[in-house]
């Protein structure tokens, strides 16, 4: 029900639909940044929900979970799209590149700012670092990618045979630019825009090339990376008020990955835990945001009247 009033009220309030930033100030007591909006789809053409995506700097999870209603591939004509440019910064070092797998987001902070981008993360079985500290080694305008032999073995099996080197260009899946953290993996462009929002790559991070070109020419070499898997993320902010966000957590196992239309459990955290016992949290509502993982900001203990 709080959904839909929020939805009517901005509807309502809504003239003109200006693409969002992904550039927001921060300092020390920032908590929660951006705004949400309203996009509708074209009542004549064609709009995937893809293309609403991209022109917002979100991935298909974030408007998927915020849109549980909608196609997610082809929306209807003329609906009424909720793009979920507002969210709580992650708990952790607000410093260089975070990567939170759990919400599909890549933050980079640096001179006073944090700029947010939607990423591609491993496949199951082959997953993006979780819990890893680490550094940018090296970058590389038009990288080349060399699949390992695991790789080349299962493309073999599918009747898709690899290359052992493929070189760089537009048709390379590293993209046109790659930033290498650690030893062993890399934060890239794709040749495969659909892709972003979802697990699709072999472990690395996969961005929109507008948006790994962005990175390369800003992020310097040895910027501290840090890979966390937060689908639970809370804030108080300076007025007292108590917000959660919650998205769907990245299935473990073949059964919780098939399906999809179950929600998967979550394994809080002790911090969560103790989060949860806030006696100012209104329960009923904290119990609809862990259900509805809609990936949007919610608050937790709203004036009563």
């Amino acid at each position: 029900m709080l959904k839909e009033i929020f939805l009517g009220a901005a509807i309502a309030s809504c003239c003109t639909v200006v693409a969002a930033s992904n550039i927001y100030p921060v300092n020390g007591s920032t908590r929660i940044v951006g705004e949400e909006t309203i996009y509708q789809v074209d009542t004549q053409g064609t709009t995937t929900l893809e293309y609403v995506a991209a022109t917002y700097k979100l991935g298909l999870s974030n408007m998927i979970e915020a849109n549980p209603s909608v196609d997610p591939i082809v929306p209807r004509r003329g609906t009424n799209l909720l793009i979920p440019n507002r969210l709580i910064l992650p708990d952790t070092v607000h410093s260089g590149i975070i990567v939170n797998s759990a919400e599909m987001r890549l933050y980079y902070y640096h001179d006073g700012k944090v700029e947010i981008f939607p990423i591609g993360i491993g496949q199951l079985g082959k997953g993006t670092p979780q819990n890893w500290v680490t550094k940018v080694e090296r970058k590389k305008d038009g990288p080349t990618w060399t699949p390992t032999a695991a790789m080349r073995a299962e493309y073999a099996a599918m009747g898709e045979p690899l290359p052992a080197v493929v070189p760089a260009g537009p048709d390379n899946p590293m993209g046109l630019y790659a930033l290498y953290v650690g030893k062993l993996y890399a934060i890239h462009g794709t040749n495969a825009d659909f892709g972003i929002g979802l697990r699709v790559s072999h472990g690395c991070v996969r961005l929109r090339n507008e948006d790994i070109e962005r990175l390369f020419h800003i992020v310097p070499v040895g910027t501290r990376v840090e890979f966390i898997n937060k689908p639970i993320k809370h804030t108080i902010d300076g007025k007292g008020n108590i917000y959660i966000e919650v998205h769907q957590p990245l299935s473990r196992s073949e059964a919780e990955f098939e399906n999809f239309d179950t929600n998967a459990p979550f394994s809080f955290s002790q911090d969560d835990l103790e989060f949860f016992k806030n006696p100012e949290i209104d329960q009923d509502i904290l119990a609809q945001a862990l259900h509805e993982r809609s990936g949007r900001p919610v608050l937790l203990n709203p004036a009563k009247f």
